[in-house]
């Protein structure tokens, strides 16, 4: 019995990689998401320059009257991204950028800042038109960095598009009213479709589509902790040659952000922490290894 299930799994394998073979040879062929991102921000720089901000109606429009360019305006942002070894561009005009009242300190949300946004999501058909696909009257919590809780995370191109771009409002709700922010940060994130729903698309957006995201950004969370390990999880990923990376220190192929014991020790990260701040990464109880924490020192088991 068993011998015949092996046969049986084998040839419905066979089948299954025969059907996926495009010219008979049981060969895939794989998208060229490389090409798509040339083509993508060729499309983007043709809308980009064949639209402008309409600032009576805070929407954009056609040009018909020789109006400024989005490409042209000051106030449309240019950010070059590597993600997956493929460069993309991600366009952000930035209509307003917020108070941040009443912390003016607290800053800009970073790539991975959990975010509380209202937004608007458009397609772009053409060079000329685009259209509306989803629009909410609620802002809502999202992570923008992939989150191992179930939280809802957006797609991948919102990192970009609110980071170091957009500050949070002030929270003027009256007791038992409904939410309400004022001051925010306001403006439109121009994604490419690698940065989006890439080539398999969603619902009724096709692959390979370009998108717009009207967005409000009303307040954020600096220094997400998304294990809850008390390392904010900026401080669990790197930029090396400008290329996205997570740190995965014990190389079990869990990322740090997501692994409640950092270096596998089989002490928990939050743990580690025997000055008892709240912070692991300022404990150094290794002489030889100075420079290294105690929760990404797997020679030391430090508990506080």
């Amino acid at each position: 019995m068993i011998k015949f299930k092996h046969v049986f799994y084998a040839i419905t394998l066979g089948v299954i990689l025969y059907s996926c073979g495009s010219d008979g040879n049981n060969s895939v062929t794989p998208f060229d998401h490389e090409a798509q991102a040339v083509i993508d921000n060729d499309s983007l720089v043709k809308f980009l320059d064949n639209h402008y901000y309409d600032t009576t109606i805070d929407s954009i429009k056609l040009i018909t009257n020789g109006e400024t360019s989005l490409l042209n305006d000051s106030k449309l942002k240019t950010i070059e991204v590597n993600e997956n070894d493929i460069d993309y561009k991600v366009y952000v005009y930035i209509g307003e950028e917020g108070s941040n009242s009443p912390s003016p300190d607290k800053g800009f949300p970073t790539i991975v800042d959990s975010v509380y946004t209202k937004y608007q999501l458009w397609k772009i058909d053409d060079y000329k038109t685009f259209s509306l696909q989803e629009t909410g009257s609620e802002a809502r919590w999202w992570n923008i960095y992939p989150s191992p809780t179930g939280a809802r995370s957006t797609i991948s191109g919102w990192k970009y598009g609110f980071a170091d771009n957009f500050k949070g409002g002030y929270n003027n709700t009256s007791p038992g009213g409904k939410i309400n922010y004022i001051n925010g940060g306001k403006g439109i994130m121009f994604l490419p479709s690698g940065l989006g729903y890439r080539n398999g698309g969603s619902g009724s957006i096709p692959g390979n589509t370009n998108l717009i995201f009207y967005v409000e950004l009303w307040d954020f969370v600096p220094n997400t902790d998304h294990d809850n390990d008390n390392v904010p999880t900026f401080s669990e990923i790197e930029f090396v040659n400008g290329k996205l990376s997570n740190l995965d220190t014990d190389g079990n192929r869990v990322a740090d952000y997501i692994d409640s014991d950092d270096d596998g020790d089989g002490v928990l990260t939050k743990d580690e922490d025997r000055n008892k701040d709240g912070d692991p990464r300022n404990d150094f109880n290794d002489p030889n290894k100075p420079t290294v924490p105690d929760y990404l020192n797997r020679d030391v088991r430090v508990k506080s």
